[in-house]
């Protein structure tokens, strides 16, 4: 198998039909009113980051809509819930701060890519603003805008990701506690696993 190695090389494979102006032009440096209600509305963003030494991941965050602050037209703030304390896009960010972020709206097509630099605070105020039901983020991820823009409706059209018609039926599918059990190995059944997690999960739901 052989691999595409230069730029020249990949913009030779998809020289027609070229970029649109609109699909450039469409790149903002800045949030715009767009942007920041898009951000408002989402209840759930990827965070892409890498560590600087070919180590990436990509990584979900969710709660209620407009748990992402937009701080003001350059700056968003991204609350950090209790989890697994794996800490890999926070360990990620203190090496190289480039983050990729995707928000998504349920049943919406299109979403809005964000590239940025992101920092991480445990600024008081910040973390009293972004509380829910009184209870503070561990620490806050607060991203700098380098650039924002709307990704088109191809991939979700084509998955019919939001079809609910297309979806398999979960109980045909292992559940989590199943797939660690196998993974790692272990002793315990697949229903204790299970009975483990949903407590974690309850604990750590806030």
């Amino acid at each position: 198998m052989e691999f595409l190695t230069t730029r020249d090389e990949l913009r030779n494979i998809y020289k027609t039909p070229r970029p649109t102006d609109g699909s450039i032009r469409k790149e903002l440096k800045a949030l715009d009113g767009h942007c920041r209600s898009f951000i408002d509305k989402s209840p759930f963003v990827l965070i892409g980051s890498s560590d600087g030494a070919g180590n990436a991941d990509v990584t979900p965050k969710g709660d209620k809509p407009g748990f992402t602050a937009v701080l003001d037209n350059s700056t968003i703030a991204i609350p950090d819930r209790p989890g697994n304390n794996r800490l890999d896009t926070l360990e990620n960010i203190i090496r190289n701060p480039s983050v990729g972020l995707l928000f998504l709206i349920p049943g919406m097509n299109e979403t809005l890519r964000v590239n940025g630099d992101a920092r991480i605070t445990v600024d008081a105020r910040l973390r009293e603003r972004l509380a829910v039901d009184g209870k503070e983020p561990q620490s806050v991820i607060v991203v700098t805008v380098k650039a924002a823009y709307m990704h088109c409706a191809k991939a979700f059209m084509r998955s019919d990701l939001w079809k609910p018609e297309t979806w398999y039926d979960r109980a045909t599918l292992p559940t989590l506690g199943e797939i660690i059990r196998d993974q790692l190995a272990l002793a315990e059944s697949a229903g204790e696993i299970d009975r483990e997690l949903d407590d974690d999960y309850r604990q750590t739901m806030w």
